[in-house]
């Protein structure tokens, strides 16, 4: 079960009747924002992923809810968007339509190189392809997907950034059987970033990835923030907690982004976000009180009892 059935399954129908006064505390509340360790720039700890319902965009009916889903995005005051070249057409959709609203310069756009093989050329043409495909002349943060070909691409950006044509480095991982050479890269490395995946049920990171990345002052952001749909599942036909109500949370997918947001050292999550709905709601995990070490171990203790 992914987000779009859970909701239309009505399963989180007690979430669901709070969000009016969310969406009146939404308006007023300042955007919980934190700060890139290298730069000291401030950015919301929410930002929107474009693995799956960017990939495969065929036509304009198709980019209707996309278009609408940046524009709420951009409009609620939110501006990380993080993509691939291997994510299909998702690059291409997010520089269309950045590019027919004209808000390129509110956006922080992150991407990725991604190559098994072909050494340095391979990946200067790719990472030209990204610019082509976001239509724009610089690029806010690259990062080398999954580790691949590291040391090769890793001197690539580096080149990049001191010449200006990209402001942030990094590396990434959705596999924690990366985790023992994602920690000795971070070890060796200067970064800007690291992206890891972490999610209510899936906590490793948290111990692990996430404290170093603090320690060595680097960014961190957030993939797989609902652990692939299993935390939907874990929650299915269950009411949020009363006590949910003492970090202003109102729905699910804040339940389980504000548990993430909350961890120190994390900088942003990037959830995947189709419909200008689902940003309405998660925009609400970047405002009003995040939980608190105490109330971190009890939403830990919740999930893992059902």
């Amino acid at each position: 079960m992914n987000r779009r059935e859970f909701i239309k399954g009505g399963i989180a129908l007690g979430a669901a009747m709070a969000l009016p006064d969310f969406n009146l505390f939404a308006q007023g509340a300042p955007l919980i924002q934190k700060k890139i360790p290298s730069s000291g720039e401030m950015i919301p700890v929410i930002g929107l992923g474009t693995a799956r319902r960017y990939e495969e965009v065929t036509s304009e009916a198709e980019k209707v809810p996309l278009r609408e889903t940046i524009l709420k995005f951009k409009e609620v005051g939110l501006k990380v968007i993080d993509s691939s070249p291997s994510y299909g057409t998702a690059e291409a959709v997010v520089g269309e339509i950045a590019e027919g609203l004209k808000i390129r310069d509110s956006l922080f756009l992150a991407t990725k190189v991604s190559l098994r093989r072909g050494g340095k050329n391979e990946g200067l043409k790719q990472i030209d392809q990204s610019f082509k495909r976001l239509r724009t002349n610089k690029i806010d943060l690259i990062a080398v997907h999954n580790l691949l070909d590291t040391q090769t691409q890793l001197a690539t950006l580096r080149e990049m950034k001191a010449a200006g044509r990209i402001r942030y480095v990094g590396i990434t991982t959705s596999f924690d059987n990366q985790y023992g050479e994602f920690e000795e890269t971070m070890k060796k490395e200067t970064l800007d970033f690291v992206q890891v995946d972490y999610a209510l049920d899936n906590r490793d990171a948290g111990t692990r990835i996430i404290p170093l990345a603090g320690d060595r002052g680097m960014a961190v952001m957030i993939n797989l923030p609902f652990g692939r749909g299993r935390l939907f599942r874990a929650v299915e036909g269950k009411k949020l907690p009363e006590w949910a109500a003492e970090f202003d949370c109102t729905s699910w997918p804040q339940f389980f982004l504000k548990y993430i947001v909350s961890h120190p050292s994390v900088t942003c999550a990037v959830p995947g976000m189709a419909k200008a709905e689902y940003v309405v709601d998660n925009v609400g995990a970047a405002r009003g009180r995040l939980p608190d070490a105490v109330m971190r171990k009890r939403m830990e203790q919740f999930i893992d009892g059902v």
